[in-house]
């Protein structure tokens, strides 16, 4: 079992980072950063395959729990990202019970799902892979629009979800709002407030992509999965930051979603 699911049996929270730039060496900088785990992202990012393995083994040596979030709900590339040894899969728009089912199916070999057998770097990260591989995975289904609140009782009710993850900007843009946090509107808090306590009673996590100075806010609501930054978002807050300083002045906090 990965730590960061060591953690979340425990019910501690996990504090995460998010890769969008494709490059080892900045998966590499996220992962000694110290956070609990670091997404590479695959369906916004500019990542791909090819780029997406030396950046698993990269934060592999940083020291943090390697997650890749895929393009889609399909079962080829989940598979491929897995036997890359990503410890964990977070995928896009499940708003459906049987959409859920097709993520934990991609996720776990048989009998629980239809993994198909062939971990070609998974096999050297982890001694004795296949036997541990169905309890090791994370399979977070993202949780990104009011259908999926909607429906989050039933698609919770599946078996074999760690945790559920909220894309706050499409779950805003469903909701008729601009994409991003929208706090300060009542419907969205409530729907947030909705996903915890959903989890909660099903005992599966809560996880959201979240910003620097909303890390805290989301813990305290219960969330046990929160992005806090993505590389690139860090590197413009600190590129800003740095041309302020130059005319005497603030940068920005860097609390961009991507």
């Amino acid at each position: 079992m990965s730590a960061m699911k060591e953690k979340w049996a425990r019910g501690e929270s996990t504090v995460g980072g998010w890769c969008t730039i494709g490059s080892s060496f900045s998966a590499e900088v996220m992962g000694r950063a110290g956070f609990d785990f670091v997404c590479v992202d695959n369906q916004h990012g500019v990542n791909d395959y090819a780029s997406t393995v030396p950046m698993l083994q990269a934060i592999d040596l940083g020291g943090s729990t390697p997650i890749v979030r895929v393009p889609w709900n399909e079962p080829g590339i989940i598979g491929k990202m897995l036997d890359a040894g990503a410890m964990g899969i977070v995928v896009p728009m499940v708003n459906s019970v049987a959409e859920a089912k097709a993520a934990v199916r991609a996720c776990r070999y048989a009998p629980d799902g239809a993994r198909s057998f062939g971990p070609a770097r998974a096999s050297m990260r982890t001694e004795g892979y296949f036997d541990g591989a169905n309890e090791a995975i994370a399979c977070v289904p993202m949780i990104e629009t009011v259908q999926a609140v909607a429906a989050l009782d039933d698609i919770l009710g599946v078996p074999g979800i760690d945790a559920v993850y909220v894309g706050p900007a499409d779950l805003s843009v469903t909701m008729g709002l601009p994409p991003g946090n929208n706090d300060d509107d009542p419907g969205f808090v409530d729907a947030l407030r909705t996903v915890v306590d959903a989890c909660e009673r099903h005992g599966v996590v809560a996880g959201i992509h979240s910003t620097p100075s909303l890390v805290r806010t989301r813990l305290d609501m219960g969330f046990r999965m929160v992005v806090a930054t993505s590389d690139v978002v860090a590197m413009r807050a600190g590129l800003a930051q740095a041309m302020a300083a130059l005319s005497g002045g603030d940068g920005p906090a860097g609390d961009a979603l991507y």
